[in-house]
């Protein structure tokens, strides 16, 4: 009996610390879980999922800023396409079938010369495929146009006492216009967009919307812009 006893004392003993064990396993994950507190989130890098699209003007030999613009944003990791303004609608397309595809969710133009006319049609073949548009920045626009679809922020910088025109809104467009006349700053046609002022202006106005905030501008010699531009020459266009 003693022994029978003994034995069965023992092993009721040994059930009961396999049970502890087991429970203890089991609840091991959720106590490191609660330990390690919430999983940090994986950030992303906004430029990745913005493209900018730089419209020259006639020739494209009068907006070679553009190309300066274009390298600095590309030195920022911002994907970038420098094309004349007659390509206006199949960058729209394009930017149209990124969009749907996810690989796109900023979409910013910018113009100068023509290449700044083209960017109301450019809008509102956006607006009609059910784009949206985040930011649009025109230099100089040489002809009146009107704003029809939508974008959320169109800024004109023209020079007024020169061949730039306002640009004015339909009842159709839903977004902010402003028209900036930059005739005071001495710039004209031919240079606002070489200008490192306004080059600036239209960096950091890009910068504000795909990194939240303004960057430090980065004022780099001209040689050193000539080098940047084989860089953002990549998605160039005829």
């Amino acid at each position: 009996m003693t022994r029978d006893g003994c034995s069965v004392g023992t092993d009721a003993r040994m059930s009961s610390a396999v049970r502890r064990l087991r429970a203890a396993v089991l609840c091991l994950p959720l106590m490191l879980a609660f330990m390690a507190g919430p999983a940090a989130a994986v950030p992303q890098n906004p430029a990745g999922t913005t493209h900018v699209y730089l419209l020259r003007g006639v020739l494209n030999i009068f907006s070679l800023g553009l190309d300066d613009i274009a390298a600095q944003l590309h030195a920022q990791g911002i994907p970038v396409t420098v094309a004349n303004f007659v390509s206006w609608a199949s960058l729209a397309d394009d930017a149209a079938a990124g969009y749907r595809s996810g690989q796109l969710k900023t979409i910013i133009l910018v113009g100068h010369s023509s290449g700044a006319t083209a960017l109301p049609d450019m809008v509102a073949r956006l607006s009609q495929l059910g784009v949206p548009v985040k930011l649009v920045i025109g230099l100089d626009s040489v002809f009146r146009t009107k704003l029809a679809g939508s974008a959320e922020h169109y800024i004109n910088f023209y020079v007024a006492s020169g061949a730039g025109e306002p640009v004015t809104r339909t009842t159709d467009f839903r977004g902010k216009l402003d028209n900036v006349d930059v005739a005071p700053t001495g710039v004209g046609h031919l240079t606002i967009d070489k200008n490192l002022m306004m080059q600036q202006k239209v960096i950091g106005a890009i910068d504000a919307v795909v990194f939240g905030h303004q960057r430090t501008p980065v004022v780099r010699s001209q040689s050193a812009v000539s080098v940047m531009r084989l860089g953002a020459s990549t998605g160039e266009r005829d």
